[in-house]
C-alpha cells in the first residue's frame, strides 16, 4: 500500500469495525425493543442465561471481565435490569465488597422470547450462517491478538 493510502479512512480496519458495530447494534435495536432491552442490557442477559442452571449467582466482577466492561459502566446497567425485575443484585455474606447477580423468574422467562433474536438478525444480514460464524471467529482471533499485545 502506498504511503498516501495508509491514512485513507476506507483502508482502516478500525473504521470498518466501528461502522459495522454501529450498523449491527442499529439492527438489534428494534428486535431488543420488543424485549424491553437495550443492546448492553442484552449482553448482560446473554451472560446470565449462559449460567448452567440460570439461578447460580455470578459475581459482578466476573461479568465485567466477560463483557470487558468496568464497574462504572456495569452498575447503571445492572441497576436498570434489577428495576425491571430481570435480575437481583446481592452482597456476598462472606465479603460485603463482592456483589453477586442472579436471574429472577422474569429474567429466566425472557430467555424464551430472546431465542428468536439471533435468527432474525442473521436474516437481516443477508449472509450465510457459515460466513457469519467465520467472521465472528476472525473477530475473536483479532481481539485475542490485540489483547495479548496490549
Amino acid at each position: 500500500m502506498a504511503d498516501s493510502d495508509l491514512l485513507a479512512l476506507d483502508n482502516q480496519v478500525c473504521f470498518a469495525l466501528y461502522a459495522a458495530n454501529r450498523a449491527v447494534t442499529a439492527r438489534y435495536r428494534p428486535l431488543l425493543a420488543e424485549l424491553g432491552l437495550t443492546y448492553p442490557q442484552y449482553l448482560v442477559m446473554l451472560v446470565m442465561w449462559e449460567r448452567e442452571d440460570g439461578k447460580s449467582a455470578l459475581r459482578v466482577s466476573d461479568l465485567g471481565v466477560r463483557l470487558r466492561l468496568d464497574s462504572g459502566t456495569l452498575t447503571p446497567l445492572l441497576k436498570r435490569l434489577e428495576e425491571r425485575g430481570f435480575l437481583k443484585r446481592s452482597r456476598s455474606s462472606q465479603d460485603e465488597r463482592v456483589v453477586t447477580l442472579a436471574l429472577t423468574a422474569r429474567g429466566s422467562d425472557l430467555r424464551e422470547r430472546a431465542l428468536a433474536v439471533p435468527g432474525r438478525l442473521l436474516c437481516d444480514s443477508g449472509l450465510e450462517p457459515g460466513r457469519v460464524a467465520a467472521l465472528r471467529d476472525e473477530l475473536r482471533a483479532l481481539l485475542s491478538r490485540l489483547e495479548e499485545a496490549g
